[in-house]
């Protein structure tokens, strides 16, 4: 067998041939580069835009479904809504505009406590605040505003809590009127298409001026002029720049931050609202600067003023006059504000200044002129602190202050200014009644019996004309309280108001014709439609006239000569009576003019006695301050009842209050009536109180938005 030649070894070497290492590297490489990818590299850069597909692929569905679910929502919410051809904007709760005898405006009652304000009169403040801090984008939107949501839940989500409401000035509108403040998804629901109704059926201006008439705004206050009378005690047209950021303030909580209940915070949020009315450039830096420099707001916790009192008053007899009131009305009344400014004032600073060291704590006061037409009305210190109307609704013993209904039915038993009867102890049955100084003066006339107010003189000739002829003669003046047919009856025992008792001197300064108090004149509808208007008939005389001479003889002495000195009035003739209740408890002043008749009280609530205060000390001083400065100006009159000092023939003229015409007292003709009781009397020439007392012509103002909307 042939043998192979043997293989030469190779050894390794580094001399080797450069070339073959090379191709030797050169396989290799390329070995690797011909091996296969796998699966997953090779889908990495597709895989990013199939998630990206599917991400778009599902939120598409999503809100395909979230659509068509808000959709259902909507529309299930929407059925649940009268159909829109019925849709109206609720009428407005009627407001009754309380007017004084010259046209000014008393106050405003009902459930709003204001009147509707036209947009182009109030203040432009006042709009212009409401949108820069509610609803800065409202004359863009169309009822909802996705931005102001958007950026809403932006700030409430970084906040972490509610801090801003997503809600348009329409949405609040809508749901003001139409729907109930809860919150559900319901609620949002038919909110926003209310809101969309009411941007197709309204203008912009008409939204802000229904919401701004509507808008609770705290203290009771509905609506921008009642709170601008109640916060500023002015109306809405007369709103400066610092007052209209505060009424735009409290509409995020107007309970909390009513500047009547917490000032400090009222006026914080002021300043808020100013900073949003310069970053929406409605006003300069100048501008609220100088806004956040003014005063801060005070607002007293209740309404303030005493013709509240006589608004009070109003309102509880309107609905006996005119019966339900569905639209808004204008009450015309006699009160003239002159002259309650005067008496407001008058007894306050009667209060002030004697109240702590002579211990009275209230008073009351009750002007009217011969017709009965109040004039003026103060029911306490101060209505802002107690309601509580003293002139009418107290009743109080009016101690001596009732003598002259005593000595009236005496002079209609037969005597006279000039009868004599003896100042001596007197006894019925174990009561033995005294005089105020504790003294006896002896044989005195039943003039100077009245003029130094001796209790008894007082008892006796209501002993001998009997008590039950007294009742009745207080009667047929004008008082209607209870009284009591007694002996005590003499001293005044029996309580009764203030404007009853003023009442009752009435016929004494007008003729002798009775006064039934009154304070409406005229309500009609702001179209003009007359609802009630008071009619101007014949009034009854009960006293007779050679009596009402003869009484005002004797009135007269008692302010001349007697305990009434401190109500004189200079060139004025002035019949009156003092009064002072048992302890002290009362101080009474009734007294008249031709032209005015009023009744001044003083004492406390609780009843608790004064420091000797009397009915010819702070009533008769406080009664003669408030005359003096009602008589200014005014043609003295004399007193009617024929001959004497100070009284005037039937022919002469008295000049009653606000009237350019003097009208005329004709003594009525009729039978002596000294021996009796009752007044029995002829028709001929009884007075007829002037028909235009307290008239004032008017011009029918200029029409609202909610006029033209609820047919007013």
């Amino acid at each position: 067998m042939a043998r192979k030649p043997p293989q030469k070894r190779i050894e390794p070497s580094f001399d080797a041939p450069r070339q073959k290492i090379r191709s030797a590297g050169q396989k290799t490489r390329q070995s690797k580069a011909r091996k296969p990818r796998s699966p997953a590299r090779k889908n990495r850069g597709g895989s990013w835009f199939s998630k990206l597909s599917k991400l778009v692929y599902w939120l598409f569905v999503v809100g395909l479904w979230g659509g068509i679910a808000s959709f259902a929502v909507v529309g299930y919410y929407a059925i649940q809504l009268p159909q829109s051809s019925s849709w109206a904007v609720p009428e407005r709760p009627p407001n009754v505009k309380i007017l004084s005898v010259n046209g000014k405006l008393l106050a405003n009652r009902g459930v709003t406590g204001g009147e509707a304000i036209n947009l182009a009169q109030m203040s432009p403040y006042i709009p212009q605040a409401l949108i820069a801090i509610e609803d800065r984008r409202f004359r863009q939107h169309i009822g909802i505003d996705p931005l102001g949501l958007l950026r809403a839940a932006g700030k409430n989500l970084l906040a972490g809590k509610v801090v801003e409401g997503g809600s348009t000035i329409t949405q609040q509108l809508a749901k003001n009127l139409f729907l109930k403040p809860e919150r559900t998804i319901r609620r949002k629901v038919q909110e926003v298409i209310l809101s969309l109704w009411l941007e197709t059926k309204f203008t912009k201006d008409e939204i802000l001026e229904i919401y701004l008439n509507r808008v609770y705004f705290g203290s009771g206050s509905y609506g921008v002029d009642a709170a601008s009378r109640r916060y500023f005690s002015k109306s809405s047209r007369d709103v400066n720049l610092a007052e209209a950021a505060l009424l735009a303030g409290l509409l995020k909580a107007p309970t909390r931050l009513s500047p009547a209940r917490n000032p400090e915070q009222a006026e914080t949020r002021a300043q808020v609202v100013l900073t949003a009315m310069r970053r929406a450039k409605f006003i300069t830096d100048r501008e609220a600067a100088t806004a956040l420099s003014m005063p801060s707001t005070k607002a007293k916790s209740y309404w303030t003023g005493a013709e509240n009192y006589v608004a009070d008053w109003i309102m509880n007899d309107l609905k006996k006059l005119v019966g339900d009131i569905n639209e808004d009305v204008i009450v015309e009344t006699t009160l003239d504000m002159n002259l309650q400014q005067t008496a407001e004032n008058e007894i306050r600073q009667a209060l002030l200044k004697n109240g702590e060291k002579m211990k009275v704590s209230q008073g009351a006061l009750v002007s009217m002129d011969g017709t009965g037409a109040v004039r003026a009305m103060v029911g306490g210190r101060d209505y802002a602190t107690s309601q509580f109307n003293r002139a009418m609704d107290a009743k109080r013993q009016p101690g001596s202050a009732f003598k002259p209904i005593i000595y009236l039915a005496a002079l209609e038993q037969g005597n006279t200014p000039e009868s004599i009867r003896q100042d001596a102890p007197v006894r019925v049955g174990k009561w033995q009644p005294r005089n105020y100084d504790n003294k006896y003066r002896g044989a005195v006339s039943l003039k100077t019996a009245l003029s130094k107010s001796l209790n008894t003189i007082a008892v006796q000739l209501t002993m001998e004309v009997g008590p039950k002829n007294i009742t009745e003669v207080a009667q047929r003046l004008g008082i209607n309280s209870k009284l009591s047919a007694n002996a005590s009856i003499a001293l005044g025992t029996s309580e009764v108001s203030l404007l009853e008792l003023t009442s009752a001197y009435a016929p004494f300064s007008n003729g002798g014709y009775r006064a039934s108090p009154y304070v409406i004149k005229r309500v009609k509808t702001l179209s003009g439609n007359v609802l009630y208007q008071r009619e101007t008939g014949e009034s009854e005389p009960v006293i007779a006239p050679e009596l009402l001479g003869e009484m005002n003889v004797m009135m007269v002495d008692v302010v001349q000569n007697g305990t009434g000195k401190a109500a004189r009035i200079k060139n004025w003739p002035v019949g009156g009576k003092t009064g002072t209740s048992q302890g002290f408890r009362d101080g009474w002043f009734l007294g008249y003019t031709t032209n005015l008749v009023t009744g001044i009280w003083f004492g406390n609530d609780d009843g608790q006695s004064t420091n000797r205060v009397t009915g010819g000390g702070l009533p008769a001083r406080t009664w003669g301050k408030f005359m003096k400065i009602a008589h200014q100006n005014v043609p003295v009159g004399a007193l009617p009842g024929g001959s004497g000092d100070g009284l005037s023939q039937p022919q002469d003229m008295v000049m009653l209050p606000q009237q350019s015409v003097p009208v005329p007292t004709p003594r009525p003709t009729g039978s002596d009536l000294r021996s009796t009781s009752r007044i029995a009397m002829e028709t001929g020439g009884r007075m007829v109180p002037p028909a235009n007392v307290g008239d004032v012509q008017k011009t029918a103002g200029k029409k609202t938005i909610l006029d033209l909307i609820f047919g007013g």
